[in-house]
């Protein structure tokens, strides 16, 4: 291929030609129908942002709660484990304890970098954050009551 040579004029084989040599006329000729004008068009999209807005906004507050509800399957599940452990002191009920004293403390720490993700001008996380708070300390109650247990039956 020399150079200076165009696209069309170098003959590739490839090449298309996006001029429009039609004899129809094009969109911008056609009177726009009865009932329509642009500028209600602009309105719809103006709405439609709107909507998109408070979808997404409604869309984080729903993962927030989730995300603040799952500490309780967390906490369902340890208790479960503590009683399949029982009150006997061996190397699975030591784990077992110790989980449940220090999941939920680092949970406690991270509370902002879990809700991140949610923040809105639209979204409340306060009712979240505080139920996700709750389910924690609730969490290290159940790990402390085991550590007593612990305590009561090795004195």
């Amino acid at each position: 291929m020399e150079k200076g040579k165009g696209v069309m004029g170098s003959g590739r084989r490839w090449a298309v030609d996006f001029t429009d040599n039609s004899t129809t006329p094009s969109t911008r000729d056609i009177a726009d129908p009865p009932g329509f004008s642009r500028a209600s068009q602009d309105q719809d999209d103006s709405t439609l942002s709107r909507q998109k807005k408070d979808a997404e906004a409604n869309w984080k507050s729903q993962k927030a709660w989730e995300v603040a509800q799952a500490p309780f399957k967390n906490l369902m599940m340890m208790g479960f484990m503590m009683w399949m452990a029982g009150s006997t002191v061996h190397l699975f009920s030591i784990g077992i304890t110790f989980s449940a004293l220090w999941q939920p403390i680092s949970a406690l720490q991270g509370v902002g970098k879990v809700f991140e993700p949610y923040k809105d001008s639209k979204v409340d996380l306060l009712g979240p954050k505080l139920l996700f708070i709750a389910l924690n300390l609730g969490g290290l109650a159940l790990g402390v009551w085991k550590v007593r247990i612990h305590y009561t039956y090795t004195i």
